[in-house]
C-alpha cells in the first residue's frame, strides 16, 4: 500500500476499560509537526480501515505515539483496543491538522483546552522546544468525566516534568486536570474554568487558545472565544485560537 506506511506495535498501556495508548515504530520518511495527525488503521480483509489520530508523541522522536478511545462496536476501536507488541498497524504518509504553532501569532500565554482523548495533540506540542520558546507560559487544561480519566494525561506531565531536557522549560507550564462526574479538587467543565478566570484573564491580548475534544466542547470552545474577539487562525494566517475538527468518535 504506497500511500501509508507499516508500523510495528511496539507497546500499549490500557489506562481505563474504554482508553488506551500505543507505541509504534517511525518511518525515517515520516515528518509532522507537533499538533497534526494521521490516518491511521488495520488491513481488514485486504482493505485499510482508517480513522484520523493525532500524533501523541514528539516530532523528534523515533518512535510515534497515540492515544484511543474504545467505542463499542466502533468498526475500527474495537479491532484496534486488541492490538499487541509485534502486530503492526497502517500510518498515512501525509499528516495534516489545524492545530500548529504557525497559526497562532506570538504573545504570552498558551492555553490548551482539551477533553478525553483530544488531549493527544497537545502531548506532541508540550513535547516540542518551539513552543516554550514562542510562550512564556503554557496552561493545559484536560478535561474528563472521572478521576481515572486523567490517569494518561498525568502521566505525560509527570515524565515531562521529571526529563532532563524539559525539567526547566516545563517550570512554565500550568496543569489543571477537571472532571465533571465525580469528587476532585477541580470540577467543571473545561470551558467553564477557561471563562472563570481561574487561569487568568481570557482575552486575546495576551492569549492564545488551541482546542481539540468533543464536536459539542468545540462549538462551546468556539462561541466563547469569538465572543471575546478571538479570531481563528489557519495556513491563510496566523490568528488568536485555532481548532481541530476532523475528529469524531470512532
Amino acid at each position: 500500500m504506497p500511500a501509508f506506511y507499516s508500523e510495528e506495535v511496539l507497546d500499549v498501556t490500557h489506562w481505563t476499560d474504554h482508553l488506551f495508548s500505543f507505541r509504534t515504530t517511525r518511518n525515517a520518511g515520516f515528518r509532522f509537526a507537533s499538533g497534526q495527525f494521521a490516518m491511521i488503521g488495520l488491513e481488514i480483509s485486504g482493505k485499510p480501515l482508517l480513522r484520523a489520530y493525532s500524533m501523541a508523541s514528539a516530532n523528534w522522536e523515533d518512535q510515534l505515539g497515540f492515544y484511543s478511545i474504545k467505542v463499542p462496536g466502533g468498526p475500527l476501536t474495537s479491532r484496534l483496543q486488541c492490538i499487541r507488541s509485534g502486530d503492526w498497524i497502517l500510518v498515512s504518509r501525509k499528516p495534516t491538522g489545524t492545530l500548529l504553532l504557525d497559526h497562532l501569532a506570538p504573545t504570552g500565554t498558551l492555553l490548551l483546552l482539551c477533553t478525553g482523548t483530544g488531549i493527544a495533540p497537545f502531548v506532541s506540542i508540550l513535547h516540542d522546544p518551539e513552543t516554550y520558546d514562542r510562550f512564556q507560559r503554557v496552561v493545559l487544561v484536560h478535561g474528563c468525566r472521572t478521576v481515572a480519566e486523567l490517569a494518561y494525561g498525568k502521566s505525560t506531565v509527570a515524565s515531562l516534568r521529571a526529563d532532563p531536557i524539559f525539567a526547566d522549560l516545563v517550570n512554565r507550564l500550568t496543569y489543571h486536570p477537571t472532571v465533571t462526574r465525580e469528587p476532585f479538587r477541580n470540577r467543571g467543565r473545561v470551558t467553564e474554568i477557561a471563562k472563570s478566570g481561574a487561569l487568568g484573564p481570557l482575552t486575546p491580548d495576551t492569549v492564545r487558545v488551541m482546542v481539540c475534544g468533543s464536536p459539542e466542547m468545540l462549538r462551546e470552545s468556539r462561541e466563547m472565544l469569538e465572543a471575546r474577539g478571538f479570531t481563528e487562525g489557519s495556513g491563510n494566517g496566523p490568528g488568536t485560537y485555532v481548532i481541530e475538527k476532523a475528529f469524531a468518535e470512532q
